[in-house]
């Protein structure tokens, strides 16, 4: 009952400016307060009793001052990185949230149709709807920007090898595999639908690196272009149901070189879903479904295991990431598995 209020209380006193007001000037009344944002004090002092009761923020009751307790502790950049998924739960999840039975129902993402008019899933409503991408892109590029150094450390590239980077977008996993395990004769192509050649081709440009990627555009589920040693599947397996996995994961194989390497990097359920220090089934289900595609989920590495055996694969390694290098408020508990081809 208390999970919305909670949040809401906490991030409107952020999106009225009351908590930057107040590391300008500690010691502001809820009337200071109140004029310094533009809103009744009355209002102002209800929505300042939960940050008190938390220890965010402190009251001198015999001034009626307001200081910045706890919040004041918190680096710019901590702060920054909860206030960008918070900015995402508001406008991504919500709202949305509201028609998870409808999109459950359909396989797509009611509230996406109800709220912004859109029949797609929230990548494709980020490329054309500024409300939905101003929340959602920031997020997306800060969690690119933690994950990929580990995701590429994490698996060894042949040298020389044909790598194919599976929904690539806009060509950064492939400018990565470059400069990250670079070798005479490496080369690496971005596969994604065809509209996303000239941005692709713009950027190896840019980086320096046109002379060994390219661009190839299909459907994976379709089929994927043949002679390639190493394949990237990154951040989009949990997007799609147990049948489109297995299709990946088969035609991933069939295009495949003999002893070719299948390299996956997805969020994953603990072995144990009740592991209460795990958030992932508290948090993924409904977003996926509610807010994102409509369809798909994480699932347990075993799981993984077990469809990658399935497709003709042999897993090799399993990895995560040091706990030490994970914010803690992250929810994600994502993994790098790693299988070849067998037979």
């Amino acid at each position: 009952m208390v999970g919305p209020t909670r949040f809401m209380n906490l991030y409107a006193c952020f999106e009225l400016g009351i908590v930057e007001a107040l590391r300008k000037e500690p010691g502001l009344t809820a009337a200071g307060l109140g004029a310094a944002v533009g809103a009744k004090p009355d209002a102002v002092e209800q929505l300042l009793h939960l940050l008190v009761k938390e220890g965010f923020v402190a009251l001198d009751e015999a001034t009626g001052g307001y200081t910045l307790d706890t919040l004041g502790d918190v680096a710019e950049s901590d702060l920054q990185r909860v206030l960008t998924f918070m900015g995402m739960m508001k406008t991504g999840m919500l709202r949305q949230l509201y028609y998870l039975t409808d999109s459950v129902s359909t396989g797509a993402v009611v509230g996406l149709k109800e709220l912004y008019g859109f029949e797609g899933t929230m990548f494709q409503a980020a490329a054309e709807v500024e409300e939905v991408r101003d929340a959602w892109g920031p997020l997306a590029q800060s969690e690119t920007a933690s994950v990929y150094p580990w995701f590429f450390r994490s698996f060894d590239v042949p040298a020389g090898a044909r790598v194919l980077d599976v929904q690539g977008g806009n060509g950064l996993g492939a400018i990565m595999t470059c400069q990250t395990k670079g070798s005479p004769g490496l080369r690496v192509t971005t596969f994604d639908r065809p509209a996303m050649e000239a941005e692709c081709l713009r950027n190896f440009e840019a980086q320096g690196v046109a002379e060994q990627c390219s661009f190839a555009g299909g459907d994976a589920m379709e089929s994927l272009p043949g002679g390639y040693d190493v394949m990237l599947l990154k951040h989009f397996v949990d997007m799609y149901d147990k049948d489109e996995v297995l299709t990946l994961f088969r035609n991933a194989h069939r295009a495949l070189e003999p002893g070719g390497q299948i390299v996956v990097l997805a969020p994953v359920y603990p072995e144990d879903i009740r592991d209460a220090d795990d958030y992932q089934a508290d948090f993924f289900p409904a977003y996926i479904l509610g807010c994102v595609v409509g369809r798909g989920g994480l699932q347990k590495v075993s799981t993984y295991r077990g469809w990658l055996e399935q497709s003709g694969f042999e897993v090799t390694s399993v990895r995560a990431k040091d706990p030490a290098d994970i914010p803690p408020d992250a929810i994600i508990n994502r993994v790098v598995i790693c299988a070849t081809k067998a037979g």
